[in-house]
């Protein structure tokens, strides 16, 4: 950006989606809200950088923004801070800010809550919902009031937690500053990050070294760090500026194995390894492996479970669920890797709710080295999302035909993310469908059928011949919202059945299907399709998150279709196609 001011476009459009958003908490005018919507998203897909308009004084030209809101920007952009947003911020109830999180509870509720009960916070809230308050309330009942009593007990359960995605680049950065200490001798990330859990508490990080002191003062002047929690001689835990909270280990060289294994966790396969230990008549803790008062030494964790007679179990995997067992007849299999995804069948576009071109999105996949990639864009009852209709899918599917043969690296394959109507049909009928290379199935509303409603209405969408992949099948937003309530061993069995592919959702908010579920789902001989839902070229990269799961659900590049190769996959769309019509 300018020289005045390290914010970027990114900050300037969370800024005006903040403050279009105070204005509807406050109860403003409707069109003046909508105004700092717009002019977000008219930013958001400006081409050339904010900047140059800027130095040009050209901020007026781009589409919804006026001169009172070029001048907001500005002073934004130059100096770091906008004093219209401070007032206005300070002119909300701090608490209103933390009710908007809860699912399901807009500015208009918000407001009246406030107007007719006087609430302004969660706490005041869920005491009213305790006191029946909400009842007899215009516009809410007892529904409602259950409802909102639901969301804030996973709002409260949650709120210590943070997504993995929000929080990793966190550690890597906090590791590589510690690291930059001359006394560290061995360092890493540990704790729920390293064993790639999809939300975790906070940051673990270890070292090893022979002047703690020396290490200790240099992470406490790590320029994030916002408060000192807890400072003892071998555990120093601060606050970052972002709210996250971190830890760091402090041992000697010696101990750092050990303390490695024990500190990535998690605690059920800790206490596995330390009955197997006992079974060797060995001791083992942080500090070391022990045979009555002789220490075991190990440099390395591969030698500490070779101590054990055991091959190495990745962190992905120590959550006491076979995996030392399965290490015990060296039958740890070789999991998937980042390198060893092909392809990415589930993308918007343009077109739909994507805020990027098919031709840019190509053009990621070629440059992240992908030999192909399948769109997939909202069908038409996602009308909120700008769905296609069957004239929107004819100038695509011409649009992709012209980009194969002028694009040789890369093979663009033609689908659609159908929803699965409540009855469980897809929302066209088979005459579009049939043009189409693959067809994702998703459920997208109705998300409060009982279990047996919803587990129906997901396999009888299976049962339609041209469905190929289910997509983010339970549902779920992590830290937001709970899975929709369905039997997924059912539907997971239903799938096998069917030669049905189920996707392992990579938006880091998604992350569905569950890594527990995915091990079930390669039981029951399913395949996976790791997809990272992009809607946009920077989404594509998301599909690292998914491969985490798919590790930690013991997958390997076998049990996933995009880790095949162009043809591969070509010929698994052309026999289901087949099957359809023979």
């Amino acid at each position: 950006m300018t020289a005045a001011t390290d914010k970027t476009k990114k900050d300037l459009i969370s800024l005006l989606e903040e403050i279009g958003l105070l204005l509807e908490l406050r109860g403003d005018n409707p069109f003046k809200s909508r105004a700092y919507y717009r002019a977000a998203r008219n930013i958001e897909s400006l081409g050339p950088d904010i900047d140059d308009l800027l130095q040009k004084g050209a901020l007026e030209s781009v589409r919804g923004i006026g001169k009172a809101l070029a001048e907001k920007i500005r002073e934004y952009l130059t100096t770091g801070r906008l004093v219209y947003y401070e007032q206005l911020r300070e002119s909300i109830p701090v608490g209103f800010l933390e009710m908007i999180r809860l699912p399901g509870l807009g500015p208009k509720k918000i407001r009246a809550l406030h107007e007719m009960l006087s609430i302004q916070t969660v706490g005041e809230l869920e005491y009213a919902c305790m006191e029946n308050r909400l009842v007899t309330l215009p516009g809410f009942g007892i529904k409602t009031q259950d409802k909102i009593l639901a969301v804030i007990e996973n709002f409260k359960r949650y709120s210590e937690r943070h997504l993995y995605s929000d929080i990793i680049g966190q550690a890597e950065e906090l590791k590589a500053y510690v690291e930059r200490c001359r006394d560290v001798l061995s360092i890493s990330i540990a704790g729920s990050l390293r064993r790639k859990n999809d939300t975790v508490k906070d940051i673990d990080l270890l070292v090893a070294t022979d002047a703690p002191d020396s290490v200790a003062g240099h992470f406490l002047a790590f320029p994030l760090n916002e408060s000192t929690v807890a400072h003892g001689p071998t555990k120093i835990s601060t606050t970052l500026s972002s709210g996250s909270n971190s830890d760091l280990r402090i041992v000697t060289p010696e101990q750092f194995p050990y303390a490695l294994h024990h500190f990535t966790g998690s605690k059920d396969h800790n206490t596995a390894m330390r009955s197997r230990a006992k079974k060797y008549n060995l001791k083992m803790n942080e500090y070391g492996l022990f045979r009555e008062s002789e220490s075991i030494p190990c440099t390395s964790e591969e030698e500490l479970f070779e101590s054990l007679n055991l091959s190495f179990i990745p962190p992905e995997l120590r959550e006491d669920q076979g995996e030392i067992e399965a290490a015990e007849t060296g039958t740890i299999p070789r999991l998937i890797e980042e390198s060893d995804i092909r392809g990415v069948l589930h993308v918007h576009t343009t077109a739909s709710d994507g805020s990027d071109t098919l031709e840019s999105l190509a053009g990621t996949a070629i440059d992240m080295g992908f030999q192909y990639i399948g769109i997939s864009d909202h069908s038409k009852s996602a009308f909120y999302a700008g769905g296609l209709s069957v004239e929107e899918i004819d100038r695509q599917h011409d649009r992709i035909d012209e980009l194969n043969e002028r694009l040789p690296n890369i093979r663009i394959f033609k689908g659609i993310e159908s929803d699965i109507l409540p009855d469980g049909t897809l929302d066209y009928d088979n005459t579009v469908l049939e043009t189409f290379d693959f067809v994702i199935a998703a459920v997208h509303s109705h998300f409060t059928m009982t279990e047996a409603e919803m587990t129906l209405r997901i396999m009888k969408a299976l049962d339609n011949p041209f469905t190929t992949i289910l997509a983010h099948p339970t549902g779920r937003l992590l830290l937001s919202r709970e899975p929709y309530r369905v039997n997924m061993e059912k539907v997971i069995r239903h799938a096998a059945e069917r030669g049905i592919i189920i996707e392992l959702n990579a938006h880091p908010r998604r992350l569905d299907l569950d890594w527990k579920l995915c091990r079930f789902a390669k039981n029951s001989g399913v395949k996976i399709a790791i997809n990272p839902d992009a809607h946009d070229c920077a989404g594509l990269r998301d599909i690292r998150f998914g491969v985490n799961i798919a590790r930690k659900g013991w997958l390997t590049a076998d049990d996933c279709v995009n880790c095949l190769d162009t043809l591969a996959i070509e010929q698994i769309f052309f026999r289901r196609n087949q099957q359809i019509f023979s």
